[in-house]
């Protein structure tokens, strides 16, 4: 139906222009025929006009004045009819021109956009090998943009998009290209001789320079920072291999993920192993994927020890995936990934039903703690997701104990304390993670309603031979003790560990001093061996017989 619409269309317009074009041609014909007639006429009429007003022969001819009047009516309506269309024309051009500038320019900045940016980079390149000249094509992008947009509204974000272009184009030499690909994402495209690739090089750093500086927006200011992937017309220093516009986007593109990689806010120049790590991710990211349905993520589980009583008190769920590709992989590699493609909610919420089902068989008395991704906390449906989680498991949420990183804290802290609130009210435990490696005040851990504190493993592995870390492990259970909030101690890995920290306070603790994390099955036979599993399973979820309301 749409080709059939596109068609009439076409043939409609195409109709209305031939007929616009005879009734012009026709308009035309008459016009010149007039303007010969009025000429014959008028060298007839005329003279008997003038010798009739000075009273001398007879009265002017009726007909021809009639001829000629008509004649005058018709030159006029070809002068009307030549002046309308000439202003059509002239709409017409101005229509095109304003159409062409939209096909070849974005609308918000003013820059070229990534469809007119092509033929304009190959333009350059040509022209500059003319000049023996080599082309550097820049990608920058906006670093966390959508944060940006998030926390500040659209509105903001167009206002830093277009003081970033600003900004940017007050720096681009004379012959440099500038275009907006889409999103958050710029390019720049400069000549430059070939034995001097250093001012490339100061001109990216200007880059970042400029565009680093803060937006300003009404009281407030956006901090922005930007990734700048560099890539050259020789191939990457290859001169028997020049490349297209096409290849150069994509090789700068390369270099500007490594320099998020990296850490952002910096700039990188392509090199040829960069595309076989790009590639390796993306088989990676493919794999992930493919493994959240499969069911290759499964839930392995670190033992928690009460140091006064050495028992075991809990476990924490900690995430693996048994590829049959890459073997075993750790959290540490594979968790990023899943948070940068989107996955990371559909991964956890998978990982928690599965740790639930098998913690429904432990002895009661036994905690199950999780970590939670700050990807997942800027969710504002994640305390009904747990919820119903914990429903469909029949698992007491006072036996679940969710860890939320300190860093979390600085993102969206209305966000993470009404989190924290509405999960709190339906019974489950809140500990912050990795305590004394981010940012939290005394003030959040006031007024967040926190059960408890894990000390950064950080500080707890050095402790016995540190007395920087003993110092402020003492103070973190001060300050626990303080606020009435027990303390876990991570990376416990020796019996030195574990004497340093009895003689500051009561600590629970984990680490491979207990052993290293183990699946479900192994984890099993330890507490059968202990007799900490439930004789029924269905007995550890009679405390959960209590409805779970909605989230508040």
């Amino acid at each position: 139906m749409g080709g059939i619409s596109k068609f009439t269309r076409w043939r409609t317009a195409t109709a209305e222009r031939v007929g616009r074009a005879d009734r012009d041609l026709l308009v035309l014909t008459i016009g010149m025929t007039a303007i010969v007639m009025f000429v014959n006429t008028g060298g007839n009429i005329m003279p008997q006009v003038v010798r009739s007003l000075a009273g001398i022969g007879l009265p002017p001819d009726r007909l021809l004045s009639t001829a000629f009047l008509l004649n005058i009516a018709l030159v006029i309506f070809g002068w009307r009819r030549y002046r309308d269309l000439a202003e059509e024309v002239a709409e017409r051009s101005r229509a095109e021109e304003r159409a062409r500038e939209l096909a070849e320019t974005d609308p918000l900045t003013g820059c070229l956009n990534r469809r007119s940016i092509a033929p304009a980079t190959e333009a350059l390149i040509a022209a500059s090998s003319e000049r023996g000249e080599l082309v550097a094509f820049i990608m920058i992008d906006i670093d966390n943009f959508k944060r940006i947009n998030d926390a500040n509204g659209h509105g903001v974000g167009d206002l830093v998009l277009q003081e970033c272009a600003r900004r940017i184009e007050e720096l681009l030499p004379e012959r440099g290209l500038l275009a907006r690909l889409g999103g958050d994402e710029f390019a720049c495209v400069v000549p430059f001789h070939a034995g001097m690739a250093e001012r490339i090089d100061e001109f990216a750093e200007r880059i970042t320079g400029a565009v680093a500086r803060p937006v300003p927006h009404g009281e407030q200011t956006i901090e922005v920072t930007v990734s700048v992937g560099v890539a050259r017309s020789d191939g990457a220093c290859d001169p028997e291999r020049p490349v297209d516009a096409a290849e150069l986007l994509h090789m700068a593109d390369v270099a500007m993920y490594q320099a998020k990689k990296a850490g952002k806010n910096r700039f990188f120049w392509f090199e040829r192993p960069m595309e076989s790590e790009l590639r390796f991710r993306s088989e990676l990211e493919t794999a992930m994927r493919a493994g959240i349905r499969k069911g290759e993520f499964v839930p392995y589980y670190e033992q928690q020890i009460d140091l006064e009583s050495g028992t075991i008190s809990g476990f924490e769920m900690l995430a693996r995936w048994q590829s049959p590709r890459f073997g075993l992989v750790g959290p540490e590699a594979f968790i990023p990934i899943a948070e940068d493609i989107g996955v990371i909610g559909e991964l956890s919420e998978r990982l928690i039903a599965e740790a639930l089902r098998d913690a429904q068989g432990w002895d009661p008395r036994l905690t199950l703690a999780v970590n939670i991704s700050p990807v997942q906390l800027r969710d504002p449906w994640f305390a009904q997701k747990l919820l119903k989680l914990l429903i469909e498991a029949r698992f007491p949420p006072s036996r679940l104990e969710i860890e939320v990183t300190e860093s979390c804290l600085q993102e969206n802290i209305g966000l993470v304390r009404s989190l924290i609130t509405s999960l709190k009210n339906q019974g489950v435990r809140i500990s912050l993670d990795d305590f004394g490696s981010g940012y939290s005040s005394l003030a959040q851990l006031r007024t967040l309603p926190f059960d408890r504190i894990k000390i950064d493993r950080s500080f707890v592995t050095a402790i016995p031979g540190n007395r920087d870390s003993a110092t402020i492990v003492e103070a973190i259970n001060s300050l626990g003790e303080g606020l009435g909030l027990p303390i876990t101690a991570e990376g416990v890995k020796n019996k030195a560990v574990v004497e340093a920290l009895k003689q500051i306070g009561s600590f629970t603790a984990q680490g491979y001093l207990y052993g290293r994390p183990e699946p479900a099955a192994m984890m099993r036979k330890r507490l059968s061996a202990l007799d900490l599993l439930c004789d029924e399973p269905a007995a550890a979820a009679q405390e959960a017989t209590v409805p779970l309301s909605g989230a508040a």
